[in-house]
């Protein structure tokens, strides 16, 4: 009889705090700083790994994508090429994050299994390692393998681990795909570029995103959402939208707010409330798991 491992992961979602692009570098993309802060609401992810039943990697929700340009296909089949990953793998996807919101989703979930399949295979590969491959499938990938809420340079490669205070987020998204390279290719982009600066000044600074102008001017729905969160405090554009959020003290006034959005009947977004954590409910998962085996 085949040996078989399962686990159950909340693969978790971000927000960008601020967002600031430095300037495009010589390999196309774009030098930026940003603060990551995890959010404790994301997709739930169900593992099954059998082992001596061949190497298959099935993925009954494809989320519309083909099988191939799936973030997750993409993680097992290199984990199966780079670190020897010999079994089958079974991954299920209850999505809760909406696609093309700029809150990681697609990132996490090839973060997530990229640690999940290296604990529960016993591969082996070191955090640096993880990293390392997290990196070769997207920018975004190898903060959500560190796990911790984070000041983020460069492409996205260079992490600072943050402690954040706990916040409650009512997180906004109307129904609308914003492509991040259409924003990164804007011929606009660059007259909003920012200085580079060092964190201290960044978190004293007010937040900001220096791609808010150009989405708005394409999106009218994200600046009505934006004018809408104006009642609660500073709302924001995570990465490049098209989610906005808004933070609270306290998850009721969060809840009370994401209720009177709701009742404007001319706007058409999905929402949810959550609260921040300064590490991934991945780590954790995987920590408990083994602890128990």
């Amino acid at each position: 009889m085949a040996q078989t491992s399962t686990l159950q992961v909340l693969s978790p979602c971000k927000i960008n705090l601020f967002l600031y692009v430095l300037g495009k570098r010589p390999d196309g993309f774009h030098d930026l700083q940003s603060l990551f802060c995890l959010l404790n609401y994301g997709d739930t992810m169900d593992f099954t790994v059998e082992h001596d039943v061949g190497k298959a990697i099935n993925l009954p929700n494809t989320m519309g994508f083909a099988l191939e340009d799936n973030l997750i296909y993409k993680a097992a089949k290199l984990l199966q090429t780079e670190a020897g990953l010999d079994a089958s793998v079974t991954v299920n996807v209850t999505k809760r994050l909406p696609m093309g919101g700029g809150l990681g989703g697609g990132s996490s979930n090839a973060a997530t299994t990229l640690l999940v399949l290296n604990a529960l295979c016993k591969l082996g590969l070191s955090p640096e390692q993880l990293l390392e491959l997290g990196a070769r499938l997207g920018s975004d990938v190898p903060f959500f393998i560190q796990g911790h809420n984070a000041f983020v340079e460069g492409r996205g490669e260079h992490l600072h681990n943050v402690d954040l205070p706990e916040r409650y987020y009512l997180v906004v998204t109307p129904h609308c795909h914003v492509s991040t390279k259409d924003v990164f290719t804007d011929p606009e982009l660059p007259q909003y570029f920012s200085p580079k600066r060092e964190l201290s000044e960044l978190l004293v600074t007010p937040f900001a995103n220096d791609c808010v102008t150009i989405v708005r001017k394409k999106f009218p729905e994200i600046g009505q959402t934006l004018d809408r969160l104006l009642k609660y405090g500073s709302p924001a554009m995570s990465g490049t939208g098209a989610s906005c959020f808004c933070a609270f003290d306290s998850r009721e006034a969060a809840e009370q707010a994401q209720r009177e959005i709701a009742a404007f009947t001319d706007l058409s977004v999905s929402s949810f409330v959550a609260s921040s954590c300064n590490s991934s409910p991945v780590l954790a998962a995987i920590r408990a798991s083994l602890s128990a085996n």
